[in-house]
């Protein structure tokens, strides 16, 4: 099913007329801290190329109307010239939607890549096919890409991101064969390749069922029964320590609180103490570093 036919079921927009338009609506910033070369107005160019690479694609097949596209953010920081218009660097990828019945936006994903190492020669178009690896830079935009497709549409419809997941698991695999660091398994545990491996495997199929319930049943609710929504929020912090028991220091839970830790203090922040005791346990169990700050709301 179509995001927007989710939404218009969900939400009762009342009809809309399809429109076909890119989903993406991506701000972009190419920072340069210490990088000094003769020409520095490539890194703007860099900044526009990206920009248009992004918003400009049709990276699905469902049309979005102006009001629906997803909105995202990568800010690139470039703290290293190698040489032959090569860079390295390290990138901050985020993505958000509106929640219902506010003007409040959620955040949905947000990760920092460190292992950004990528070729750019100026006013080189930005080039990607879907099962072809051309170059790290176009393979780490289109992975990102449909990465914040997959988890907006996640939290419309239970995994319904699955196949821009797939999508960017392909890209991984396209990319085993690179000397860039990132996409393969035994370089770090927090990488493309596990982002990617935790989302689409079946002992984490829980997660993403929480996912969808934290956004649909939860935050979505929040406007028509504040009390039911909360509850339904602590019911998949109970799903999501479930998982954590299982898969200890896992990934996909620290990729979902580095996005929610803000909100679920926010949340619980004006919740009676009776109701919150669980949910403050719960979230001091899976989000360690920030224990401290769940601990002053029971004060």
């Amino acid at each position: 099913m179509k995001r927007s036919i989710w939404i218009l079921v969900v939400f009762l927009l009342g009809s809309i007329v399809p429109a076909k338009a890119q989903e993406l609506q991506c701000e972009v910033s190419v920072l340069t801290p210490g990088i000094q070369i003769a020409d520095p107005a490539i890194f703007n160019t860099l900044e526009t190329a990206i920009f248009e690479f992004i918003n400009n694609r049709k990276w699905t097949d469902d049309d979005f109307q102006p009001d629906e596209k997803i909105q995202c953010t990568i800010v690139l920081s470039i703290t290293e010239e190698l040489g032959n218009d090569r860079y390295r660097g390290n990138a901050t990828i985020q993505s958000s939607r509106p929640v219902y019945n506010s003007d409040y936006q959620t955040l949905l994903f947000n990760f920092n890549d460190r292992d950004w190492e990528f070729q750019y020669v100026q006013f080189q178009p930005i080039e990607f096919q879907d099962n072809i690896f051309l170059n790290n830079l176009s393979a780490l935009l289109a992975f990102y890409a449909y990465t914040v497709i997959g988890f907006d549409y996640d939290s419309f419809a239970d995994k319904g991101g699955n196949p821009y997941f797939l999508k960017a698991q392909n890209i991984v695999t396209l990319a085993q064969n690179t000397s860039e660091k990132g996409w393969k398994s035994f370089e770090n545990l927090r990488n493309r390749y596990w982002l990617i491996e935790n989302l689409l495997n079946p002992r984490f199929k829980n997660f993403r069922s929480a996912y969808y319930n934290y956004h649909m049943n939860g935050l979505d609710r929040m406007y028509d029964d504040r009390n039911l929504a909360t509850e339904t929020i602590t019911s998949t912090l109970q799903i999501l320590n479930s998982i954590n028991q299982q898969n200890p220091n896992s990934m996909i839970i620290q990729l979902f609180f580095n996005a929610k830790s803000e909100e679920l203090l926010n949340i619980y922040a004006d919740v009676p103490k009776t109701q919150k005791a669980n949910a403050i346990n719960l979230l001091t169990r899976l989000d360690a570093g920030n224990a401290d700050e769940y601990q002053k709301l029971m004060k």
